[in-house]
This record gives C-alpha cells, structure tokens and sequence, in this order.
C-alpha cells in the first residue's frame, strides 16, 4: 500500500472514530437531560411537586417554569441525541444550566460534593463545544445536509449566545428570589 493510500485509510479510521465519539456524547448527554425532564412530567411530584419548588426557590409562576423547564430538557435533549439543529439544542442545555445554576447552586460553591455548580457547568459547555464542533455522521443535520451550516463559529456562538441571553433575560424577567427573614 502505498504512503498516500495508507493515510488516507488511517484518516478514515480516525475519522469514524471521531463521529462515533460525537454520536456516543451527543446520545448520552440528550438522554440524560430528556431523562431530567421526563422525570418532572411523571415521577416524584411531577409538574406540580416541580412548580412548587420553582416557587419557593423565585422562579415565579413555578407552573409556568416547571412546564417550559420539563418540556425544554425532554425537547433539547431529545434534538441533541438526534444531532437534530445542534445548535438551538444546545443553546437550551446552556439555557437551562445557567438558570439552574444561579438560582439553585450560585451560592455554594463550584464543587458539586458541597451543591455548586460545576455539574451544570459541564451540562452546559460540553453541548456548546458539540455545537461548535459539528454532531457528526451519524446525526439528522447531517442527513439533512446542514451540519456544515449549523458547525464551527456560527454552531458555538449560537448556543452560547442563545443559552445564556435566554437564560439571563428569563431571570431577569422572572427570578424573584424569597426575602431572607434573618
């Protein structure tokens, strides 16, 4: 075989093993979140157990955010498993990680072990390198002939600008955290 001949061979091996990776993250990662949200709509308190955290914690009307909260992590998570418009399902994962994190672990730390945020750090960076990177082969946008598109600058900016413009505007619009009595 000759030298060009092998390399070519080896990027393609390379290059299944990188889309395979892509797919393996993407799928893991959507599951967990669509899981997260599923888990709102048909376990443990459900949406009302959920609005009324939400409530007590200042996401007011919790209803409302405990809604749009399970719905987002069912639908971005599904989208991203799928590499589905990998960027906007990023930018919820990024969305739904900044709100998370400033209204439930902002003041404890970074270090999940003591409730900090790192855990909703990771959820939410890993799907905007995604974003950037582009979701591989084996995804919808690629079959949709648009990961091209949807990747590098345009796929990284779109989700984190999204995400945490969302996010921001959402808790600006309506986080009223309680009155601490002490």
């Amino acid at each position: 075989m000759s030298f060009l001949a092998q390399s070519i061979s080896d990027f393609e091996a390379q290059a299944d093993a990188v889309d395979f990776s892509l797919l393996l993250l993407r799928v893991s990662l959507g599951l967990t979140l669509a899981a997260h949200g599923y888990g709102k709509f048909f376990t443990g308190g459900r949406l009302p157990g959920t609005a009324g955290w939400f409530d007590s914690m200042g996401m007011k009307p919790g209803k409302v955010h405990a809604l749009l909260a399970a719905s987002t992590e069912v639908g971005a998570g599904l989208m991203f498993a799928v590499g589905l418009l990998t960027p906007f399902a990023a930018a919820g994962f990024v969305g739904l990680m900044v709100v998370a994190g400033w209204t439930v672990h902002r003041n404890s730390g970074f270090f999940i072990v003591k409730s900090g945020w790192e855990y909703n750090f990771i959820l939410a960076i890993v799907p905007a390198c995604v974003a950037g990177i582009g979701p591989g082969r084996f995804s919808i946008d690629r079959v949709l002939e648009i990961d091209y598109d949807l990747s590098g600058w345009f796929g990284l900016l779109t989700a984190l600008i999204l995400g945490i413009g969302g996010s921001v505007g959402l808790l600006a619009a309506c986080y009223r955290p309680p009155v601490d009595a002490g």
